[in-house]
């Protein structure tokens, strides 16, 4: 059994324990011993934050071509086809990326993180075949927002045709820009639409796709989807709600700057419900992430509250170092609990 440093060290722990408490034989223990290998380096986790940083740069990379006039006006003269064939030919060549993926999965199952990073560049096909979709189907309306629609639904099918995360996890960020292009188009692009800028829309998004998750645990085929689904919701609520603490349901900067600390104060107070709701949940039914994501936020309400009312009347100096202190009170209180997780595992 091969395992990380810290955890084959616990093990160890334990078996020494119940083997000086006769629990276990000595060469029961000893057994068990020999089996436990730990693991010089986690490659593992490595591989995560590798992946995951090449998949940052691979949008960063995109998104930085797209926005090059000189390389679109390349990509135009190199692809003079009218637009629904160039839709057509991204469409064909992401499902072969795909299908290339999903053979590569069943010969390398374990291979987690650079199938789903084939997975990604099919995701980019789909996305390009879209914009080219809405170009070729193009009236001059400026309605463009049920491209984003058609993006989740497709994204959405194919996360569970090929039972991705990855795949599933756009499908909401789709989503997420569908429902905020809609609103947008429907109020004219201004910033309230019944009477709610972007952040109020998207704490009730955000609300909705948090709640749906619960009718996600019944249902076999979309259980494996709920736990990223959850995560989606949930930061779609927090930072949205984050928003609004500091800038309120305001249409523009003059509005915002005339409002008082008073005026923005019950949305600090929603937020802080919301955290603490979420703390709660996560202790109650032992779920690590809502404990995480109620304790993230509601330290970065805290934070953020010390700055708003701070910054201006404190002097810099004081501040930091009031942040300071903060910070080692939570650092010496969060290693008091690892010591004591840390005994309660060995006895």
């Amino acid at each position: 059994m091969k395992l990380p440093r810290k955890k084959a060290a616990v093990v160890l722990d334990v078996v020494n324990e119940l083997e000086r408490e006769q629990v276990l034989d000595a060469g029961t223990a000893a057994r068990i011993r020999a089996n436990v290998v730990p693991l010089s380096f986690d490659w593992r986790r490595l591989a995560r934050y590798a992946f995951v940083t090449a998949l940052i740069c691979a949008i960063i990379a995109v998104c930085s071509l797209l926005a090059d006039e000189l390389i679109l006006n390349f990509l135009a003269q190199l692809f003079r086809a009218p637009p629904i064939i160039k839709s057509l030919g991204l469409a064909v060549v992401a499902g072969w990326i795909f299908s290339l993926g999903l053979r590569r999965r069943k010969r390398h199952p374990g291979k987690t993180y650079s199938n789903e990073m084939i997975f990604f560049a099919g995701i980019l096909g789909i996305a390009g075949s879209i914009a080219w979709l809405g170009k070729a189907i193009d009236t001059g309306s400026g309605h463009y927002p049920p491209l984003f629609l058609l993006g989740a639904l497709i994204y959405g099918a194919l996360g569970l045709l090929l039972d991705s995360r990855l795949i599933w996890v756009f499908a909401l960020l789709s989503l997420g820009s569908w429902f905020g292009a809609e609103t947008g188009y429907m109020s004219g692009w201004g910033a309230y639409y019944l009477g709610m800028a972007y952040p109020l829309r998207f704490v009730l998004f955000g609300l909705a796709l948090t709640l749906s998750t619960l009718l996600m645990k019944d249902r076999p085929r979309l259980r494996e989807f709920q736990r990223p689904s959850l995560v989606m919701g949930l930061l779609y609520l927090f930072i949205s709600l984050w928003i609004l603490s500091i800038w309120g349901n305001y249409q523009g900067y003059e509005d915002w700057h005339r409002a008082s600390h008073g005026e923005l104060f019950h949305w600090s107070l929603y937020f802080t419900a919301a955290a603490l709701g979420c703390i709660y949940l996560g202790l109650k039914h032992d779920d690590g992430l809502l404990r995480g994501f109620g304790l993230t936020f509601f330290f970065l309400n805290l934070y953020t509250r010390f700055f708003e009312y701070f910054w201006d009347h404190v002097h810099k100096g004081i501040l930091f170092l009031l942040l300071a202190l903060s910070f080692g009170l939570i650092g010496s209180r969060a290693e008091s609990i690892w010591q004591m997780n840390r005994l309660k595992a060995r006895l």
